[in-house]
């Protein structure tokens, strides 16, 4: 799944290391969400939906396996 968890990140001013304070997790699972390593629970993307004031599929694209866009 691709995300635009950078630039939203960037844009509202937040370090990996507060974001990952202010959802609870750690950083190293924002750096591997941003890379896309790893995809985040269900709730976890609702808080971060609710962190950037946005929806989940703002930050998050699904694609199918071989889609590319």
């Amino acid at each position: 799944m691709k995300n635009k968890l950078v630039e939203y990140r960037k844009t509202c001013g937040y370090s990996q290391e507060r974001l990952a304070a202010v959802l609870g997790v750690s950083r190293q699972t924002i750096i591997s969400i941003e890379k896309g390593k790893y995809d985040p629970s269900l709730n976890l993307a609702f808080q971060l939906a609710k962190v950037f004031e946005t929806s989940i599929e703002e930050i998050f694209v699904y694609e199918e396996k071989g889609e590319k866009k």
